[in-house]
C-alpha cells in the first residue's frame, strides 16, 4: 500500500489524514445533531421538542467546526481536488449550505418568536436538517461511483442521500436515548428501532456498490491475503449493528445503565464505514482520476498551512471535550436568558 511513494510524501498524507480525521469527527458528532433535527417533528409534544433542541444545543456550533475545518484542509492542501470536487457535487453542496443555514437560523428564532410561531420554526429546523443529511448523502453516492453520469448513478445517488439521512436519524435516536429520560426516551427507542433498518440496508448497498464502481477497488477488498484480513471490518459492522438491535429490545430500563449503548455502537458503526471506505480509495482524492500527490499543493505551502493546522486541530479538539464535560449527563429544560 505503501510500497511506492513518491519524495516528500508524507506531508499529502498529513494533510489526507487531518481532513480525513475532520470529516469524521463531522460525521459522527453533527450527525447525531442533524438527526435530532431529522426527527423533531416526530414528537407532537412541544417540551419533548423543547428537550430535544436542549439536548444538542451546546454542542451542535462546535460540531460543524469539524465540516469547515474539513473543507478548508481540501481547499489549501489539494486546491486542484476542491475544484474538481466541488464543481461535480455542485447542487449537492448548495441545498447542503442551504439546509444548513435554515437549520441555524430555525435554531434560533424558534425559541425568541412568538409563542404562536415556534410550530413553524420547528418545521423549518426538521426541513433544514433533513435537506442538509439528503445532500451530504448525495455527495458521497456521487463520490463512490467517480461522479459518473447518467440515471441509474443520479439514483444510487439520491438512495444514498436517504440512506445517510436515516443513519443520521439512527445515530439522532441513540442521542436522545442517552441524553434523555421518560416518554421522550421512549419515544426515542421506537425511533432508532425504525432507523436501525433503513441504515442497515444503507450499509449493505454501499459496500456492494463501491467495489463494482471500479475493478481497483474489487481487487483490493477481494484479492488474497488481503480479503482474509478485511474480513474483521464487516464483521465487527455486523457485530455492532447486532448490539444494536439487542440493546434497543430492552431499552429503556430504570436504571439506565444501557442508555449508551446504542450511541457508541452507531459511532463504531460509522468510524468502520468510514475506513472502509478510505481503504477503498487509498490513494486518490478524486476516484480513480486524481492521486492525493497529485492533488497536493507545494510543499512550501503545506509546511506553512500544517503548522496553523497542528495548533487548529487540538483547539478545536480541546473544546470538544470540555463542552462534553460541562454539559453531560441527561439534558435539562430549555431556557433562553
Amino acid at each position: 500500500m505503501f510500497a511506492e511513494l513518491p519524495p516528500g510524501a508524507w506531508l499529502p498524507i498529513a494533510f489526507a489524514a487531518l481532513m480525513g480525521l475532520s470529516m469524521l469527527l463531522y460525521a459522527v458528532l453533527d450527525g447525531a445533531d442533524l438527526g435530532v433535527g431529522v426527527l423533531l417533528c416526530s414528537s407532537p409534544v412541544e417540551a419533548e421538542r423543547d428537550r430535544m433542541i436542549a439536548s444538542i444545543g451546546p454542542f451542535w456550533d462546535a460540531n460543524e467546526t469539524w465540516l469547515v475545518l474539513g473543507v478548508g484542509l481540501l481547499l489549501v492542501a489539494f486546491p486542484v481536488a476542491h475544484g474538481m470536487v466541488l464543481t461535480a457535487l455542485y447542487i449537492p453542496v448548495l441545498l447542503m449550505l442551504v439546509g444548513l443555514i435554515l437549520r441555524g437560523v430555525a435554531f434560533e428564532f424558534r425559541g425568541k418568536a412568538p409563542e404562536a410561531q415556534k410550530p413553524g420554526w420547528d418545521v423549518a429546523f426538521q426541513a433544514g436538517s433533513i435537506l442538509a443529511a439528503f445532500s451530504q448523502g448525495w455527495m458521497l453516492g456521487g463520490y463512490i461511483l467517480g461522479f459518473a453520469e447518467g440515471v441509474v448513478p443520479l439514483l444510487f445517488a439520491l438512495a444514498c442521500g436517504v440512506f445517510v439521512t436515516a443513519g443520521y436519524a439512527l445515530i439522532g435516536a441513540a442521542w436522545l436515548v442517552w441524553r434523555t429520560e421518560g416518554e421522550l426516551q421512549i419515544r426515542a427507542v421506537a425511533w432508532a428501532r425504525r432507523a436501525k433498518w433503513l441504515t442497515l440496508a444503507g450499509v449493505l448497498a454501499v459496500s456492494a456498490a463501491t467495489p463494482l464502481a471500479s475493478p481497483r477497488i474489487m481487487e483490493r477488498w477481494f484479492a488474497l491475503p488481503e480479503l482474509l484480513g478485511l474480513a474483521s471490518i464487516p464483521v465487527a459492522v455486523g457485530t455492532l449493528f447486532l448490539i444494536v438491535f439487542v440493546t434497543l429490545n430492552h431499552l429503556p430500563r430504570r436504571d439506565h445503565r444501557l442508555d449508551w449503548v446504542p450511541f457508541v455502537a452507531t459511532l463504531g458503526i460509522f468510524v468502520l464505514c468510514f475506513q472502509g471506505l478510505a481503504y477503498s480509495f487509498w490513494p486518490y482524492i478524486v476516484p480513480d482520476r486524481l492521486t492525493i500527490f497529485e492533488a497536493a499543493a507545494a510543499r512550501e505551502s503545506l509546511l506553512i498551512i500544517l503548522f496553523g493546522a497542528v495548533f487548529v486541530l487540538p483547539v478545536i479538539g480541546a473544546y470538544t471535550v470540555l463542552v462534553w464535560r460541562i454539559f453531560g449527563g441527561k439534558a435539562q429544560s430549555l431556557r433562553y436568558y
